[in-house]
């Protein structure tokens, strides 16, 4: 297959496509909504709808289109300037950053496959964890010694989770099964459905692993051995995954419900903390601020809800403060750079969000060119400082992953204000 780096073409002039095809959504569990836009009308908007009224002097462009993946992209993961983007064609593709924006063709830039859509991906040191809707995680160990040309790396698949180890110490005891199906039993260390999100510690020692089985599961990255299964963790498919540095960690399930979760010192499984319950419809996408104490949730009621650490509990109890509206879709996917929060819909828009005084929040950029919605985030800092090398605002790039099978590339750059 002939790859290449083009570079940005607005979108086509058609009336824009309905999200029409449910196989592309699989098992996000997400009934489409037809309530109003305003479907939490009893929560205060913390944003606006229209730009109008917002400072003017953001200024983005797309900067490249990559194209190679034959089909949806599910995933992105920013390691130092390589990306890497996971597909629905069972293929993990690297973009080097002196790639992207030059205009030079990639000749084949794939680097891991599976048997199965890629649906989360995660680099630790020189490994990248790739979790596929076949249920496994496999990890690839990365060759670091062709530095000067990215795509030329080496890759090889170390381990499949759950290991073969794993699972033969697991086989021979009957307390290791658990019912998985009505005539079906299974060892707690295999996931039973896709596994769907992927989230490390702050240290990097564990990995978090989500599934549409409705667990969770706790592998430690230095054996690749399941620590814990978390099970029926919800009533429903578990779609986001997030862990705090403070230990929480956040699941978002179709059953419309946000969970929190810790370890507390002594014990040595996790157990539920709090229940978060005001969606109205399956949570598609979490992400944490930089220092936790938010956390930002998005549904297929088409608003993102943001809930803030409690200062006077003990637990990390979160408090409901008001919701983002704007998206006219599903709320598929958040990623948090800095003191933005940028979030991709159903509707082919990418949007980004800056906190304002009073805890207020403004959309600053609404990001549109793919012709169908956007899957998956992810966005780097690239300077805080202009060409004359004075501080004024932030400029970052955002790399947005679409079910148009392209991922474009952004530049941001955003006033302090």
């Amino acid at each position: 297959m002939h790859m290449g780096i083009l570079p940005c073409a607005p979108p086509p002039s058609h009336s824009r496509e309905e999200l029409d095809d449910r196989s592309c959504f699989d098992h996000l569990r997400s009934e489409s909504s037809s309530s109003s836009l305003f479907s939490h009308a009893s929560l205060p908007s913390l944003g606006s709808l229209s730009l109008s009224d917002q400072p003017s002097t953001t200024y983005y462009h797309c900067v490249t289109t990559l194209k190679g993946h034959s089909s949806y992209v599910f995933s992105l993961v920013l390691d130092g300037e390589n990306l890497y983007s996971g597909s629905y064609d069972d293929e993990v593709r690297l973009w080097s950053e002196t790639g992207i924006g030059y205009g030079n063709e990639v000749v084949d830039n794939v680097v891991a496959t599976g048997d199965g859509a890629v649906k989360s991906l995660v680099v630790l040191g020189d490994k990248l964890f790739v979790a596929h809707q076949d249920c496994r995680i496999r990890v690839w160990k990365i060759d670091g010694e062709s530095e000067m040309h990215s795509h030329q790396k080496k890759y090889q698949c170390v381990a499949t989770l759950p290991t073969l180890n794993d699972r033969f110490v697991k086989l021979f005891s009957a307390k290791n099964y658990v019912q998985v199906r009505r005539h079906k039993r299974c060892t707690w260390v295999h996931h039973v459905d896709s596994v769907s999100a992927l989230a490390p510690s702050k240290d990097g020692t564990l990995l978090y692993s989500a599934s549409w089985d409705r667990t969770f599961k706790v592998w430690r990255t230095s054996d690749f051995r399941c620590l814990e299964s978390v099970t029926k963790a919800h009533d429903d498919a578990i779609n986001a995954l997030v862990v705090s540095a403070h230990g929480y960690v956040y699941t978002g399930s179709a059953d419309k419900n946000i969970k929190v979760w810790r370890k507390h010192e002594g014990q040595k499984k996790h157990s539920l903390v709090a229940t978060l319950e005001k969606h109205k419809s399956a949570v598609n996408a979490l992400a944490l601020s930089s220092d936790g104490q938010v956390l930002y949730s998005g549904a297929c009621d088409r608003s993102i809800l943001v809930w803030e650490r409690d200062p006077k509990s003990e637990n990390g109890h979160m408090r409901l403060v008001g919701a983002l509206r704007g998206h006219t879709k599903a709320i598929l996917c958040l990623t948090v750079v800095s003191d933005l929060l940028l979030s991709g819909s159903a509707d082919n828009t990418v949007r980004i969000w800056k906190k304002g005084a009073n805890k207020s929040y403004a959309c600053i950029a609404v990001l549109e060119g793919h012709t169908r919605p956007i899957k998956c985030l992810t966005a780097a800092i690239e300077s805080n400082s202009d060409e004359d090398g004075f501080v004024s605002g932030t400029s970052c790039l955002v790399y947005s992953g679409s079910l148009d099978h392209d991922i474009r590339v952004w530049k941001v750059w955003v006033p302090y204000f």
